[in-house]
């Protein structure tokens, strides 16, 4: 006797439980940009200090990223979300203890927990969201789910330029300071805790809730040393996966000071103002994603990739040298061409991967590690010049390895 098809309710609630994922994952990423100011005034910290939050935070992308694929191997799409959303959870509810033992390790801490649950969920949401549905349907059931993203990162940045963001910290004790992120953070955690129980209830298809051990779904699984070890043979990849760590560098790097930037290249600017151009990029990029994606009928991606990481290139060596509202200016255009960059250098590096697509993946979430090192670096340019203007040569230079990864990867063949 054949089954019967699933209810159009059966097949919506996991997709929805399932799409809330890429907004939340991106209010975590952009909530760490207010963070660095807050911690900065907090802990009197200086550019380099301050960029730890990104360390820790895309540490722990990188230190999970291959368990988190072998794990989804092991127990399914549903049981990585699963745990990827209790270690988001508990990481945002650590923010609590921290703030009352005044404690910057213990919040670096925290943003590494929550980054290791965010691992699991870029690892596994992607594939997930294409399996909840048919396969000449999945372009567009992952374009529709991406679109959260942005939204998600300016939702994250509003809420801490609201709640956490004070425009006059130097009249507020250290505690008050402190205890300024712990009712966020702990709505957050327990909100992100709560969907876990909602998908934890939902009904979802077999297919995403078995072990993928044999690769039913046709990749050929995931894990496997061979895998590893040959795609560490592949020039090719190894240069997608070399420009994705310098594309994330970058983009984390901007806006990571986007805020301190605005403080000193406009003088007098309140940090709730300077909060305002922060969003204002994460809406050039949400922009730029959809006439990137329109100009693609038009231009190849490579070619396309090329010619805005030129321009985001010479966006930051403009700002490094100019500063100034035309500065600030500069460094928010340059979100609109850092918008194509991630899933178009993703997508050109897996090309061709087929059976070993899932574990160039999972190297390719590791290179978000970028963040870290890059974020770091221009707190040191930052700290050695004394201005975090000329910090903005190391993002140029970020820019201009894309550069040459669209031109280098045009000419030879996937």
């Amino acid at each position: 006797m054949t089954a019967a098809p699933p209810s159009r309710t059966a097949r919506i609630v996991p997709r929805v439980l399932i799409v809330a994922l890429f907004f939340l994952w991106g209010a975590a990423n952009n909530l760490n940009d207010v963070l660095i100011t807050h911690f900065k005034g907090l802990f009197s910290l200086g550019d380099f200090g301050a960029g730890l939050v990104q360390s820790a935070f895309y540490l722990g992308y990188f230190c999970l990223a291959i368990p988190a694929a072998l794990f989804m191997r092991a127990y399914g799409y549903r049981a990585a979300v699963l745990l990827g959303l209790g270690l988001y959870g508990v990481g945002a509810l650590l923010f609590w203890p921290a703030a009352g033992a005044l404690s910057y390790p213990g919040f670096l801490a925290a943003l590494f927990v929550i980054a290791s649950g965010l691992a699991f969920l870029e690892t596994s949401a992607n594939p997930l969201i294409a399996r909840l549905g048919s396969s000449e349907t999945a372009s567009r059931r992952l374009n529709f789910a991406q679109a959260f993203n942005p939204l998600g990162s300016i939702g994250g940045v509003l809420i801490g330029r609201a709640f956490i963001l004070s425009d006059s910290p130097a009249t507020l004790d250290r505690a008050t300071q402190a205890a300024a992120v712990q009712i966020p953070y702990l709505v957050i955690g327990l909100g992100v805790l709560f969907w876990a129980l909602l998908i934890f209830l939902a009904p979802f298809p077999p297919a995403v809730t078995e072990p993928d051990r044999n690769g039913e779904d046709g990749t050929g699984g995931v894990g496997a040393t061979g895998d590893f070890a040959a795609l560490l043979r592949m020039p090719r990849f190894l240069a997608g996966v070399v420009t994705q760590f310098f594309y994330v560098g970058a983009q984390v790097g901007v806006w990571s000071f986007m805020i301190r930037y605005t403080e000193v290249a406009l003088p007098g600017t309140r940090a709730t103002e300077a909060a305002g151009y922060l969003t204002l990029s994460l809406v050039v990029f949400m922009v730029g994603r959809f006439v990137g994606a329109g100009l693609m009928g038009r231009i190849r991606p490579l070619p396309l990739l090329s010619a805005f990481a030129a321009a985001a290139c010479a966006c930051c060596l403009f700002a490094a040298t100019i500063g100034g509202m035309a500065g600030v200016v500069a460094l928010v255009a340059s979100s609109f061409f850092m918008s194509i960059m991630y899933p178009t250098i993703f997508a050109e590096t897996v090309d061709g991967l087929g059976a070993r697509t899932k574990a160039g993946s999972a190297l390719l979430v590791m290179a978000i590690i970028g963040g870290a090192v890059f974020t770091a670096g221009m707190g040191l340019v930052s700290d050695a010049t004394g201005s975090i203007l000329r910090a903005m040569v190391v993002p140029a230079a970020c820019f201009l390895v894309v550069l040459l990864f669209g031109l280098f990867s045009a000419r030879k063949p996937a």
